[in-house]
């Protein structure tokens, strides 16, 4: 007798773009950071420094403030290894999105948070 298994569909497209928000739980300490830094701490100070335009736009303060939080929750603290998580971390990804760029953000980025 042969067993049957679940069809396996890695190549199916979705129809709807999923949110990234939809694959960590609504308790993960991720959400938590997130609504954490975004509700209650006052980012004006790190705002201010960009509020001149150079260059390419910046990433947003808040975003990379709970990347960088969560970040150290996790035992994760080198820039690179963070940018790693981005691209290879459901948790990580639920912070920054898709966004492909996140894993070419710079050391000194970090550095002005």
């Amino acid at each position: 007798m042969s067993k049957r298994y679940r069809p396996w569909k890695i190549n199916e497209p979705m129809l709807l773009p999923a949110s990234v928000q939809e694959f960590v739980d609504k308790d993960h300490l991720a959400r938590f950071v997130l609504n954490l830094v975004i509700e209650e701490i006052d980012l004006e100070a790190i705002e201010r420094v960009y509020r001149v335009d150079r260059g390419q736009p910046p990433f947003d303060p808040a975003m990379m403030t709970a990347l960088l939080l969560y970040g150290y929750c996790n035992g994760v603290y080198s820039s690179r290894r963070i940018a790693k998580a981005c691209r290879e971390r459901v948790d990580f990804m639920s912070m920054v999105g898709f966004d492909p760029r996140i894993s070419a953000r710079s050391r000194s980025s970090a550095s002005v948070i």
